[in-house]
């Protein structure tokens, strides 16, 4: 049977996962823009924001397995509160903690507009330039090729389609959700196909509305979901029921 474990602590502290027992980490962290959360902030300086990124990548790294994996979506930059190069800032903190780099998949968020300001107006003064995509950074812990043979579920089309860097499909809806920032479940379902085996045990380190198990279960994986807010906790729980009954055990 499936197991989907949601872990109501913090990702900096819990001790309910255990060390290289992960095969592939799928996760969005909090992007320091501001975001509503019920029990985080989201608006530390920059350089606070970037240590604490350290901080929970290290955990990852120690609980994934030595030919594990992470799927890591981010925002390729951002302007609020200032220009910052995120993408490149976060995927430097994880090469220095030690995993190796594989890829970047570019994901084209056709439905969401990054139009908020135009900088200097029809003038070369100081426009702004803002790309309405998203990142995904695949890594990996010791080694890239897997050590052991699974089952692989992916199809042809999928497989041909999805080995291509770049990404074409929607957002979430917040409020469809009941979550300030979702994403959508095309995300884990291409990246669990495409990156593990049926069986294998799924991560996400910020589990919010649960849509990465909810992928995670659909698929045949076990899922590890860590959760800070218990409200948000009991909203996964109730998405990877609704979706399809399983074993879920609620720990925090």
């Amino acid at each position: 049977m499936v197991e989907c474990n949601i872990i109501n602590e913090d990702v900096l502290i819990t001790k309910a996962v255990a060390s290289s027992s992960i095969d592939l980490v799928i996760t969005s962290p909090p992007y320091n823009v501001d975001i509503e959360y019920n029990s985080s902030a989201d608006n530390d300086s920059y350089s606070d924001y970037l240590a604490w990124t350290n901080g929970w990548l290290e955990r990852c790294y120690e609980w994934l397995k030595p030919d594990g994996r992470m799927c890591l979506n981010i925002p390729l930059d951002k302007n609020k509160g200032g220009q910052q190069s995120v993408g490149a800032d976060i995927t430097r903190i994880a090469r220095d903690i030690g995993y190796g780099y594989h890829s970047t998949i570019v994901w084209n968020e056709s439905n969401i507009s990054r139009r908020t300001a135009w900088g200097s107006w029809l003038s070369a003064s100081a426009p702004y330039v803002i790309a309405p995509v998203e990142l995904i950074v695949i890594l990996y812990r010791d080694q890239w090729k897997k050590l052991q043979k699974g089952e692989s579920d992916i199809t042809r089309d999928e497989f041909i389609s999805w080995t291509n860097g770049l990404w074409n499909f929607n957002g979430e809806s917040a409020k469809r959700i009941g979550h300030p920032a979702p994403f959508p479940i095309d995300l884990p379902e291409r990246c669990i196909k495409l990156f593990s085996y049926v069986g294998d045990t799924v991560c996400d380190p910020f589990l919010g509305s649960g849509t990465t198990l909810v992928a995670a279960r659909r698929f045949g994986r076990h899922g590890v979901g860590i959760e800070i807010d218990e409200g948000y906790c009991s909203l996964a729980a109730e998405r990877i029921d609704m979706n399809q009954p399983t074993l879920i055990e609620m720990t925090g």
